[in-house]
């Protein structure tokens, strides 16, 4: 199986765990662009809020109900995949996720804390035994940039400007901010680096998201596993 067959396999998985009347939480990134096909190929009566302004148009484009929080303020499920999944055991027990690297993880990480449940979709490519060896996105104000960027540094997490894939300068957010791409390695506790990001005035989000997943769908050569927070 290849690692878009298993993006499409999962994504079909969760579009099936979907019901009239839900309220639903796109996500954002080439998984989560596969589940929104997915979704909208069902004709459910549902609506949606989407974590980006590319789903938000895709999603319309597709014939979708899409709002916003103003209207939607709490939503039943938010899906959406991520770059690195760690399913955690013992004292430690749950769900923990990198994500950002399609440059949305500020609107995902509102968007998932409005929803009831949160359900990851991804390949098994993405499982890992401990956080890190995926670039953490740091999201930042433009203007705090060089504050930012040498106090990452100091923290040993080796920031790094994103720049755009057109080649016309920094990457920027759909709110306009830069993304520092953290090649800090392997993240043994992942409350205490979350922490001292935020603690940094200047950053605006992380694409640490701990303890927010309830599910995670995991495609490989067996089937989508599922593993529950």
């Amino acid at each position: 199986m290849t690692q878009d067959e298993a993006k499409l396999l999962v994504a079909r998985r969760a579009a099936e765990l979907v019901e009239d009347g839900t309220v639903v939480g796109l996500g954002t990134g080439t998984t989560a662009t596969l589940f929104i096909r997915e979704l909208a190929a069902r004709k459910l009566r549902i609506r949606c809020v989407a974590s980006s302004d590319a789903s938000h148009d895709l999603a319309l484009s597709l014939g979708m109900h899409v709002e916003t929080l103003a209207e939607l303020p709490e939503l039943d499920v938010y899906i959406d995949g991520a770059d690195e999944v760690c399913v955690a055991a013992g004292a430690h027990a749950g769900l923990d996720l990198i994500k950002g690297g399609g440059g949305a993880l500020l609107r995902e990480k509102i968007v998932a804390s409005a929803a009831k449940s949160f359900i990851v979709v991804a390949d098994s490519t993405k499982l890992v035994q401990t956080l890190g060896k995926f670039p953490l996105p740091v999201e930042v104000i433009r203007m705090a940039l060089p504050v930012v960027e040498p106090r990452l540094a100091a923290l040993g997490l080796n920031p790094k400007l994103r720049m755009a894939k057109s080649g016309s300068g920094p990457y920027l957010t759909d709110e306009g901010n830069y993304i520092l791409d953290c090649a800090c390695g392997r993240i043994d506790e992942p409350e205490v680096v979350a922490a001292e990001i935020r603690g940094i005035v200047g950053v605006v989000e992380h694409g640490l998201f701990l303890g927010m997943a309830t599910m995670a769908l995991v495609a490989g050569e067996d089937g989508v596993t599922e593993y529950r927070a």
